[in-house]
């Protein structure tokens, strides 16, 4: 059998929709690179992702191929094991969201940190926006849920998002990877189990967007 006829299979005439897409992917780290892995196993062609990280040790308890490339771009190391993506290596802040022309994409990802440039992403690519929200400081996979913005619950930082983009009148809807277990600690420590997860249910998000 061919690289992707099981998931032909699956998905039937719906599989050229995968072919034709054209996704960019903010933040390759925990959540992104396991979500840009899942989308190209799964015969997505067209991606661009975006970060201006290197990997270093700490990276290597949850992020695909960190152990090979520490000290490296992850834009670029990423390039060498998926030669077919588009790469910037840019830091995701926003003014660089309010700056860029997402135009040209069909679905926006989000799995970066930084919340005014993911309250940015909202206001300005809502319609085509899939979000992650923390997923470090938690064990339980099984917490792991999708929902619209305004039906996400269990995490701070989901709700100081919420909020602001309340302060800014933001109404609008959009499907938000998040946990409802409550955070175990105050520090960033993280579990694969969990971060994975996350970007397993981006790339599903995506498929089921795409085949709906």
């Amino acid at each position: 059998m061919a690289k992707h006829d099981r998931i032909k299979l699956l998905l039937k005439d719906d599989f050229v929709k995968l072919e034709d897409v054209n996704i960019i992917l903010l933040g390759v780290g925990g959540v992104g690179s396991f979500c840009l892995d899942c989308l190209i196993r799964s015969g997505v062609k067209n991606i661009t992702i975006v970060d201006f990280d290197t990997y270093d040790e700490t990276n290597q308890n949850r992020q695909m191929w960190s152990e090979m490339h520490e000290g490296e771009l992850k834009v670029d190391a990423l390039k060498k094991h998926y030669p077919d993506i588009k790469i910037i290596n840019q830091r995701v802040d926003e003014q660089w969201v309010w700056d860029f022309d997402f135009d040209e994409f069909d679905l926006v990802l989000d799995a970066i940190d930084d919340t005014k440039a993911k309250l940015a992403l909202a206001q300005k690519c809502y319609k085509k926006l899939i979000s992650s929200f923390g997923s470090a400081k938690r064990i339980d996979a099984t917490a792991v849920k999708v929902d619209d913005i305004w039906k996400t619950y269990g995490d701070k930082f989901g709700s100081k998002i919420r909020y602001e983009l309340k302060k800014r009148g933001f109404k609008k809807k959009y499907k938000v990877i998040f946990s409802s277990e409550e955070a175990r600690i105050k520090e960033k420590g993280s579990f694969m189990g969990v971060t994975a997860t996350f970007g397993l249910f981006m790339c599903s998000e995506v498929v089921k967007r795409l085949v709906k």
